[in-house]
């Protein structure tokens, strides 16, 4: 736990005193200002940023704190919030102020949208009179601005990735456009039918996209707004369509990998000899290949899953001779005085120099270094995706293969040939990650059947 500077901490209980907080509170307020603290430095918020409160108070409802916690913990950053913005608690504060004139959650169920009750603003206005005057003014055309930063605060506390904030921000945009920028507040279950139903009907959208916006609107509607779709019926739902996957031959495969250069073609090599997503393949770092035990380990998968791999035999040499490659770039890094390799945040706190351990190296590193404004630094991130996708279209049309190929087809295609191999859908399932079986049994359908369509007893297939 984050221990308080003890000039902020006196400053601190100085505050608590001008603003008359009762003394039997001051150690839960201080509590709740090492728990904000603390939450800022873990997950990586500015704490003097009032948009990170949000974030704090949904893990506090995460943490089933009842809601005068919560109201408390509120009071708490803000009393610290006022304290960060002045240097002179005197001019800041009037010792006739009350506590009542702090400001409360007015309803914690939906914590993005906090209102303040008796806040005095620079204008000389109350909050509260803008607030009706508000009211009597067009509910539409409202700001999202707090909306979007709480779906942002929410997806970072979770650790979800980036491509599902990118998702779910879509869609809420385009919820946003479809209501007329609505206030947020006064969102409901009718809106999301209607657009939902606008999806299918008038934009003839297909049953996954229509999925993803539900998804998407669910959590903002759960864990941003704070309240439940409750029951949705009467949607007009995009009709699904069974999707049986591209699969290439193993002929193909090869041409598409002869019409590659390095360092494409190693990378399809393993999309196809492992059954990788681009994104799993292209996160590869050094120490996740072990070659005496001939294991590949990829960390945080889909759905945030571990899996082991067995390496293919075949590829062991050329990955070893790629890994030597990797090893006198990582020298030439160093002699440049480079700050490292892009790490994930756990890593990046917990071992400062990490990034510039060989181990830690992307197994396909970009070409060029990145240069951070913010910090000044130069990294190093992995290949591109686009750099390969474009890679793989060019050689397939080289390939002049007549199906659509991509990269995700390798993976289709390294199930498929398993299967066709006699490969037990069970180890398929568990090579492939998959949670559910019924995502793997898709594969049933790309290989050719072999099963005796004539109704036999088994005791006629013995008889002698």
């Amino acid at each position: 736990m984050i221990q308080i500077e003890t000039n902020l901490l006196n400053n601190y209980n100085l505050s608590l005193q001008i603003k008359q907080i009762p003394k039997n509170e001051h150690k839960y307020y201080l509590k709740w200002l090492r728990y904000y603290l603390d939450f800022c430095h873990k997950y990586d918020f500015q704490n003097s940023d009032p948009e990170s409160l949000h974030g704090f108070i949904g893990k506090l409802r995460s943490k089933k704190q009842n809601i005068a916690q919560q109201k408390q913990a509120t009071n708490a950053i803000r009393l610290f919030y006022r304290l960060s913005k002045s240097d002179n608690l005197q001019n800041t504060y009037n010792a006739n102020d009350t506590v009542s004139k702090i400001p409360i959650v007015t309803e914690m169920k939906a914590p993005y949208l906090v209102q303040e009750k008796h806040n005095v603003i620079n204008d000389g206005h109350s909050l509260s009179s803008k607030m009706s005057n508000h009211a009597e003014s067009s509910n539409t055309g409202q700001s999202w601005q707090g909306a979007y930063q709480g779906l942002k605060n929410e997806i970072k506390v979770r650790h979800y990735s980036p491509k599902t904030l990118k998702s779910y921000k879509s869609w809420v945009r385009k919820f946003q456009t479809y209501t007329q920028s609505k206030a947020p507040c006064t969102l409901d279950s009718n809106d999301v039918k209607k657009f939902l139903t606008y999806l299918a009907v008038e934009q003839n959208v297909s049953a996954s996209s229509q999925n993803l916006a539900f998804n998407g609107l669910l959590f903002f509607y759960r864990h941003v707004l704070g309240r439940e779709f409750g029951k949705i019926d009467g949607i007009v739902r995009a009709k699904k369509r069974p999707y049986i996957p591209v699969v290439l031959s193993r002929d193909e495969v090869n041409r598409v990998i002869e019409a590659l250069k390095y360092p494409y073609d190693l990378v399809v090599k393993l999309l196809y000899g492992c059954g990788l997503r681009l994104s799993e393949c292209l996160n590869l770092r050094i120490n996740n290949f072990n070659f005496d035990a001939g294991i590949l380990t990829i960390h945080d998968g889909k759905g945030k899953r571990d899996r082991t791999l067995p390496i293919p035999e075949v590829l062991v040499s050329e990955l070893k001779a790629h890994m030597g490659k990797v090893a006198h770039l990582h020298k030439i890094d160093l002699a440049d005085n480079y700050n490292g390799a892009f790490m994930f945040n756990a890593i990046k706190k917990k071992y400062k120099h990490a990034g510039k351990e060989f181990i830690w190296q992307w197994f396909f590193p970009a070409k060029t270094l990145t240069f951070v404004t913010e910090t000044k630094e130069n990294r190093r991130y992995y290949l591109h995706e686009s750099h390969v996708q474009k890679a793989i279209k060019k050689a397939v049309t080289k390939a002049k293969l007549t199906k659509r190929a991509t990269a995700h087809t390798f993976r289709h295609s390294y199930a498929s040939h398993l299967l066709e191999a006699n490969f037990d859908i069970r180890t398929i399932q568990e090579l492939l990650g998959h949670s559910d079986i019924r995502t793997t049994m898709i594969y049933t359908h790309t290989i050719k059947s072999t099963t005796a369509k004539e109704a036999k007893s088994p005791l006629d297939l013995w008889r002698t």
